[in-house]
């Protein structure tokens, strides 16, 4: 996350707050400083969005909180992988493509060349890319080199006793890979973070949604996988992760802020956005929904981190919605 959050010292303060009123009562919370979502007039129509997989539930969220706020709105979500956003914003066919990686620079190019303009990208949560095993596994951490070993070309097949198991049903056992398909922004950043942009195995089980992974997992003594934090279930558990010889940390929104946890990263909302025009009520109300107090809550529902206030702020003004 160091090189994803680069937070002021007011951000900072906010922070610490948020992570102590979070350690008080024993879970994430959302600062009080974020704004209370108020509803207007005359808004109403559909809203599509198409994109990334780890972000259904809460594009599903937001949603639901929207229409509540706007009983004549609708949100259609369609999650197939966050490679499809790109295309599905230049096509016209969604108003919104929910990311889990930053775009390509070839995806913004191909837009730029259509419209004249970059597409817009909004920073609405924080993800820690999970490494899961079954909750009975004796591993407990891994080291980025050693994840890279198991789940890249660059490595030999990987037994659990050259992970340091040395549980006898473990030893000689191969690491049994799950993860997502080509299409997805998890496999995507994983490749790039932490496998150095090499190929993954040929025999990674590849899975067309994050549940999927965690669902593999849960019902396999011997897997190991990636996914989104939020996707945790009571069947899996994740592990520590250990970064250029430095300590383990677990994922968490407190490792997540602080840059400890290695593989942490935003969660984007793209839109093509007209800076020389205003953007139309149905989407302008829906992104004020998102970085609100509502908005932010449903990130946290989901098993994902909140974005800082001052985050929140400064993606509003990248679509002419704050100051």
């Amino acid at each position: 996350m160091r090189q994803l959050i680069r937070l002021s010292a007011f951000a900072a303060t906010c922070v610490a707050a948020s992570l102590a009123l979070a350690q008080s009562k024993g879970a994430t919370t959302v600062s009080d400083s974020l704004p209370d979502y108020k509803a207007v007039e005359g808004v109403s129509g559909t809203i599509k969005s198409i994109g990334s997989d780890t972000m259904n539930n809460v594009m599903a969220h937001w949603g639901e909180s929207f229409k509540k706020f706007y009983p004549g709105t609708t949100l259609q979500v369609e999650g197939k992988g966050s490679s499809t956003a790109p295309p599905a914003l230049i096509e016209g066919q969604a108003q919104f493509g929910p990311m889990s990686r930053e775009m390509k620079k070839s995806e913004i190019d191909e837009f730029e060349k259509k419209f004249g303009y970059k597409p817009t990208g909004l920073r609405t949560a924080i993800d820690c890319l999970a490494i899961y095993v079954h909750k009975d596994c004796p591993l407990n951490e891994i080291t980025m080199e050693q994840a890279m070993k198991v789940f890249s070309v660059a490595g030999p097949e990987m037994t659990w006793d050259q992970l340091g198991v040395k549980d006898e049903a473990y030893k000689g056992k191969p690491v049994s890979l799950y993860g997502r398909n080509s299409a997805s922004g998890t496999y995507g950043y994983f490749k790039e973070h932490v496998l150095q942009k090499k190929d993954f195995k040929s025999n990674v089980k590849e899975q067309p949604g994050s549940s999927g992974v965690v669902q593999g997992i849960a019902s396999d003594k011997f897997g190991m996988g990636y996914s989104g934090i939020g996707y945790k279930t009571a069947d899996v558990k994740f592990l520590k992760v250990a970064d250029k010889g430095g300590k383990a940390v677990a994922p968490s929104a407190d490792t997540a802020y602080s840059g400890e946890y290695p593989i942490a990263r935003f969660l984007w909302v793209y839109t093509n956005f007209d800076a020389k025009k205003p953007m139309d009520p149905l989407r302008g109300e829906f992104v004020k929904l998102i970085f609100s107090k509502a908005g932010q809550e449903g990130v946290v529902k989901d098993g994902f981190i909140p974005v800082t206030p001052e985050i929140a702020r400064e993606e509003l003004v990248k679509v002419g919605l704050g100051k």
